[in-house]
């Protein structure tokens, strides 16, 4: 393969795939090398074959993974058979290679014979994405069950016999219900997730169920009815396609990157994570901040004091008000702050009219942010606004509209996010489903991706 028609795959198909990843130059390399490698901090490096004496520098936030580096060689590989056959139609050749992917994922999931059941299924879905049944677009759920085999051929019933009709539609709604076929790909039955038994899991909120379902032998494929296309397996969301990208997804390695700097509870750490996941799928966006323990009060600088739904730091900030009225430039509304602030705290929020503050509070009834359930965390950061949590996971403020420091650029979760990452953790996500951290690097003061999601 060209190395011009190289970097045009990597920036067009396995970029996007690596959520995040750019090319972060190129080194020299010899025969001796192996396609794929692992490079230094957080990188690969990967090149079209052995021959090739050069290896680009593909780099994210996040490490990459025994699995993901699995994957990019099975990629390569069906690159490669793709850029071997002779095609002038440049249009088709993008379809061929965009197909790679999706069979690379087959691959990367199931034995042979099922990766080849699972690549046509994808199709199949495909064909029901672009259209939609008595008006209404399509929700589809499919099981795939590597341990099962229909024994009877007489009585199998393939998927092609199945998925091309319309009443397909009807069966499963990639929710609750489920049709489940065998590692050929041929009728196997129904499942309802209500009746699955609770395990861990990685996974949106709404399909909580499926990710517990399908364990290492079993492979889960939902259709969204916003259009997009979701894999399970492992009891893990692995891969999603959205905006026509297909994107992968390192849970564990993202959650431990949110111990940056400062010891915190995992439970926190998976909490905020969860919550981030379960507002990308919701595309509503929200801003999440998680503060460094020793950087709080200078975070409080930022937040409004009715917004403050957490009395411990209500004191903090009216101490930083009253001192900045008593300055000598400041001392003619000295009088009319103190009237304002010293005052107690429920007698601040009535009298200063703090509704929303005082309706969180009574939603949140002093639990910390991990020990709510999931869906309120969603709605609170889905709020116009930031959610900030300390280090032990209390509660500072919900839907905040933060001051925001000169010269930010970008929409207002992202300024939001990138003024606070100076306190901590900032995690931004946007409407269209992209989760971003950022983070402070203390050696130059400016703010870095920690890692990006989705």
């Amino acid at each position: 393969m060209e190395k011009t028609e190289f970097y045009k795959v990597v920036d067009k198909l396995i970029l996007p795939l690596f959520t995040g990843s750019f090319i972060d130059g190129e080194e020299q390399s010899t025969a001796r090398d192996s396609e794929v490698a692992y490079g230094r901090k957080n990188s690969v490096l990967i090149k079209p074959s052995k021959l090739d004496n050069y290896r680009l520098i593909l780099k994210r936030g996040q490490p990459f993974q025994i699995f993901e580096v699995d994957l990019l060689k099975s990629i390569l590989d069906e690159i490669n058979k793709i850029s071997a056959l002779v095609v002038d139609d440049e249009s088709y050749l993008s379809v061929l290679q965009e197909n790679a992917i999706e069979k690379s994922i087959c691959q990367s999931l199931c034995e042979p014979e099922t990766a080849s059941c699972m690549f046509a299924i994808l199709n199949e879905i495909e064909k029901w994405a672009a259209r939609t049944y008595e008006g209404n677009k399509v929700a589809i759920g499919i099981i795939l069950n590597m341990s099962a085999e229909v024994a009877d051929d007489d009585l199998a019933l393939s998927y092609e016999e199945v998925m091309n009709n319309d009443f397909f539609a009807l069966l499963s709604d990639g929710k609750h219900s489920y049709i489940e076929f065998d590692k050929r790909g041929n009728l196997l039955g129904y499942v309802e997730m209500s009746k699955v038994k609770k395990v861990p899991t990685i996974s949106p909120f709404d399909f909580e169920k499926v990710a517990m379902y399908c364990n290492e032998r079993k492979v889960g494929i939902v259709l969204t009815k916003d259009g997009d296309f979701l894999i399970f397996k492992n009891r893990n969301l692995l891969f999603s396609k959205r905006a026509g990208n297909w994107n992968i997804y390192s849970h564990e390695e993202v959650i431990q990157l949110l111990s940056y700097r400062d010891y915190s509870l995992k439970d926190i750490r998976r909490s905020i994570y969860y919550t981030a996941l379960d507002t990308s799928f919701a595309y509503c966006g929200g801003c999440i901040v998680y503060l460094n323990k020793d950087e709080i009060e200078s975070a409080l600088t930022h937040i409004n004091a009715h917004d403050i739904i957490n009395e411990r730091y209500f004191e903090i900030k009216k101490k930083q008000i009253l001192e900045e009225a008593g300055k000598l430039y400041n001392l003619q509304n000295l009088s009319t702050t103190e009237a304002i602030y010293n005052v107690p705290y429920n007698t601040f929020l009535k009298e200063q009219k703090c509704t929303k503050a005082q309706a969180l509070r009574n939603l949140i009834g002093g639990k910390p942010f991990h020990e709510l359930s999931r869906r309120l965390r969603q709605r609170l950061v889905s709020l116009d606004g930031a959610t900030v949590i300390d280090n032990e996971g209390n509660i500072i403020t919900a839907g905040a509209i933060l001051k925001i420091e000169a010269g930010s650029e970008g929409g207002g979760r992202l300024a939001a996010a990138t003024t606070l990452s100076k306190y901590g953790v900032a995690i931004k996500v946007s409407q269209d489903g992209i989760i971003k951290a950022f983070y402070p690097d203390r050696k130059n003061g400016k703010v870095k991706a920690l890692f990006t999601v989705g």
